[in-house]
């Protein structure tokens, strides 16, 4: 099946006695597992058939073995990161999420080394990469730079030290990238973001093609208590549906604003991985189906005006909902981290981020507009 149609009807192996053609939500707690041949179940905090039923799903839409899900993206990156043990090394790359730097900080204090590297530069790539490495953490497009990584390049650097390649696909999500495709060994999401894309559930999830790893992840959230409910995965895997034909529409919006923006007084500068000029515009080409729908820029008008400024543009975190969004990552999803680090990667004050929703294109080119010039 293409992937249009694995979004629609992967997860739905079992739909109960009643011909359904959704999967039912399974709440129970506990299980009669007397009256299970083979008994499986037992406790929800380790198996649930609704849970299931979403991870057959994801692992089908990303053309992977397993997948398992969490209650949370950061559910899924404490998992993934709790296979490195003291003395270790992470490579991580040194643009990535708020909450993604707060864990990886977190680490150092277990004796686990940290090196954060501009893994979009191969050049630092290779040096990061040519001594003892663990494992290697990317997410591609980044956050909030949007800059691109060759996984394949870097998968290949990785694997000759035998480390372990974790992608973090948020900004892309599986319509755009499929990063085991290219070498990668584990795929993660926060599912709240595009997977899920209505802005109502929390999520995550783990896809890999390695039995040992699923079982690892799988076993970890048992013990942790990760997993998500029965009734969220039955609304993140009803958004999966819908995701072709959102971002779809969310690629086609965005390029519209882009070339507003490149054209807006008061707009310096604007960084989104369709535009040929951006720097990873050719891996991004061979690596996404589409641009994605995430743009950045820089403004040097009075930021808080134009975030106020907005009507359509909610001024709020997160991403990948229907409903666009607009943010300043140094004073909101990035203010944590301490203002000189966030300097020197370039998250300025002047950095504006925009998730771009469903709505109508005009609609949202007459509201950007306005809000742009408000804050002049």
């Amino acid at each position: 099946m293409r992937f249009a149609t694995r979004v629609v009807h992967s997860g739905h192996e079992t739909t109960g006695p009643y011909g359904g053609i959704v999967p039912p939500v399974h709440l129970a707690t506990t299980y009669d597992r007397f009256a299970q041949d083979p008994p499986r179940y037992f406790y929800s905090r380790g198996e649930n058939p609704t849970v299931e039923a979403l991870e057959t799903c994801l692992a089908a839409v990303e053309g992977a073995r397993h997948c398992t899900a969490y209650s949370s993206g950061q559910a899924a990156a404490t998992t993934a990161l709790s296979l490195l043990t003291p003395g270790q090394r992470l490579v991580c790359c040194d643009d990535v999420y708020g909450g993604t730097h707060a864990l990886i900080t977190g680490l150092r204090r277990y004796g686990i080394l940290v090196e954060q590297v501009d893994l979009s530069d191969l050049d630092r790539a290779r040096a990061a990469l040519a001594g003892d490495v663990a494992m290697v953490w990317v997410e591609t497009p980044t956050n909030p730079l949007l800059k691109v990584i060759d996984i394949a390049e870097v998968s290949r650097l990785a694997h000759e030290r035998g480390a372990l390649v974790v992608v973090d696909n948020t900004f892309a999500g599986p319509a755009l990238q499929r990063p085991l495709r290219w070498g990668a060994d584990v795929s993660l999401h926060s599912t709240t973001k595009f997977v899920a894309g209505h802005s109502d559930v929390l999520g995550g999830a783990l896809i890999c093609d390695d039995p040992a790893l699923h079982h690892a992840f799988t076993q970890h959230r048992t013990v942790a208590g990760t997993i998500p409910s029965g009734l969220d995965c039955f609304l993140v895997h009803r958004g999966v549906k819908t995701l072709s034909v959102r971002v779809e529409r969310q690629v086609r919006t965005a390029q519209t604003l882009v070339d507003l923006l490149l054209e807006a007084p008061g707009v310096t500068h604007v960084r989104y991985p369709g535009l040929p000029e951006h720097p990873g515009h050719d891996i991004a080409a061979r690596q996404l189906a589409a641009p994605g729908s995430i743009i950045a820029f820089r403004y040097s008008g009075v930021v808080e005006k134009l975030l106020a400024g907005t009507t359509l543009f909610a001024c709020a975190v997160s991403l990948g909902g229907v409903r666009s969004l607009i943010e300043c990552p140094a004073l909101m999803t990035h203010r944590p981290i301490p203002a000189a680090d966030r300097a020197a990667a370039g998250i300025t004050d002047d950095l504006i981020r925009l998730s771009v929703g469903i709505e109508d294109a005009e609609d949202l080119v007459e509201d950007l507009t306005t809000a742009l010039a408000s804050g002049r």
